[in-house]
C-alpha cells in the first residue's frame, strides 16, 4: 500500500483554453513498423543518452538497419542491446543498391535507416533511397531526433529564423568563394538569414578566410564544435575574432559554422547603380550587364536594363 495520497484526474475541455494546444500521441503504433516500410531514424550526434525510446523501439522492430558504417552503428546498438542485423548504405553504393532494397520493401521488409550521427539525409546518405521509395508509393516515415545544425543554431545567439543550412561547403577555396558570392548577391537583393555549414577542423581557418573575403570581417558569426560531448564549445563573435581565436587554438572535433544575417542597408543609390553598370558594360553587352547587375541588387531587371540602355548610348 502506498503512503502517497490518492488523487483523481478530471479531463479538461481543451476548447475552453486560450492559446494553441499540443496533443501527444501515446499509442503503441509509435513503436511498431508496417510491413514494407522505410523509417529514417535520428541517432545521437555525440552523447549516447540523446537517443529516444521510440528510436530504440524502431531499431528493434526493423528487419534490417541500413547504416553508413557498421562499426560506428554497432557501438550504439550494443549500448542499447539492439540485435537487428546491419547493412552498409553510403554515398558510393547507394545508387546501385536501390533496386534490390526497393524489391525487399515491396516484399514486406521493414527497414530502418541511420547515419553515423544525427538525422539521416541531412548531409548524409539515404536521400536517393528515400526518394525512390516515395516514388514507388512505399511507406516512408521518420523518428526525429538530434541535428547538429539546429542545435548549433539555438546555441549561437544568432537569429534562429529564417536560416539556410548548406551542408558542407566546397573543399577548394575558389569554389567556396563562388558559393559564398551567390549568397552575398542574394543578400544584396534583399535575402536575409542565418547561414549554416558543417566543416572539417583542418579546413576551418581557410573557410573563415573565405567568409571574410566575401561577407566582411565584422559579420557576426559562431563556431560550434563537439556538440553534446565532453568538450563542447560554442565560440561567438565577428568573423575576424573567430579567425584570431582559431589561429591561436587548433580547432578539433566535429564543427558547425554559422554566419549571422547582414545588418546593412541594401538600398542602392542611383550613383551606385550607374557605377555598377558602367563596370559591367566594359566587358559585357548591355543585356548581359543588366542581368549581371540586376542579380546582385534589389531592383527589377527591367529597371536595370532601361538604365543600362541609357548608359550604353554614352
Amino acid at each position: 500500500m502506498s503512503d502517497l495520497p490518492s488523487c483523481t484526474h478530471t479531463p479538461v475541455d481543451d476548447s475552453t483554453l486560450d492559446g494553441p494546444q499540443h496533443a501527444y500521441d501515446t499509442s503503441s503504433r509509435s513503436a511498431t513498423l508496417a510491413a514494407g516500410s522505410l523509417t529514417l531514424v535520428a541517432t545521437p550526434i555525440g552523447n549516447l543518452g540523446d537517443i529516444s525510446a521510440r528510436a530504440i523501439a524502431t531499431l528493434n522492430a526493423a528487419d534490417v538497419i541500413l547504416c553508413e558504417d557498421t562499426r560506428v552503428t554497432a557501438k550504439l546498438l550494443k549500448a542499447y542491446n539492439v540485435s537487428t542485423p546491419t547493412q552498409i548504405l553510403h554515398d558510393h553504393n547507394e545508387e546501385g543498391r536501390i533496386p534490390g532494397l526497393l524489391s525487399r520493401l515491396q516484399s514486406g521488409a521493414k527497414m530502418a535507416l541511420v547515419s553515423d550521427a544525427g538525422t539521416p539525409l541531412v548531409s548524409d546518405p539515404g536521400f536517393r533511397l528515400a526518394r525512390a521509395a516515395i516514388a514507388e508509393g512505399l511507406n516512408v516515415g521518420a523518428v526525429p531526433g538530434p541535428s547538429a545544425a539546429t542545435l548549433a543554431l539555438t546555441l549561437s545567439g544568432l537569429p534562429p529564423h529564417p536560416y539556410l543550412f548548406s551542408g558542407f561547403a566546397a573543399s577548394r577555396s575558389s569554389a567556396r568563394r563562388s558559393q559564398f558570392a551567390v549568397l552575398r548577391a542574394a543578400e544584396q537583393a534583399g535575402f536575409s538569414a542565418t547561414l549554416i555549414w558543417y566543416e572539417a577542423p583542418h579546413r576551418l581557418l581557410d573557410m573563415i578566410e573565405d567568409l571574410i573575403a566575401v561577407f566582411g570581417a565584422e559579420r557576426q558569426a559562431a563556431v560550434a564544435r563537439e556538440l553534446t560531448k565532453r568538450f563542447e564549445e560554442v565560440r561567438r563573435g565577428t568573423l575576424s575574432e573567430l579567425r584570431t581565436h582559431f589561429t591561436q587554438t587548433d580547432p578539433r572535433g566535429e564543427i558547425t559554422i554559422l554566419v549571422g544575417p547582414t545588418e546593412e542597408d541594401t538600398a542602392l543609390s542611383e550613383e551606385d547603380l550607374d557605377a555598377r553598370l558602367r563596370t559591367a558594360l566594359k566587358t559585357h553587352s548591355i543585356k548581359d550587364a543588366a542581368a549581371l547587375v540586376a542579380g546582385a541588387i534589389n531592383l527589377p531587371k527591367r529597371v536595370v536594363y532601361a538604365r543600362a540602355l541609357e548608359l550604353g548610348k554614352e
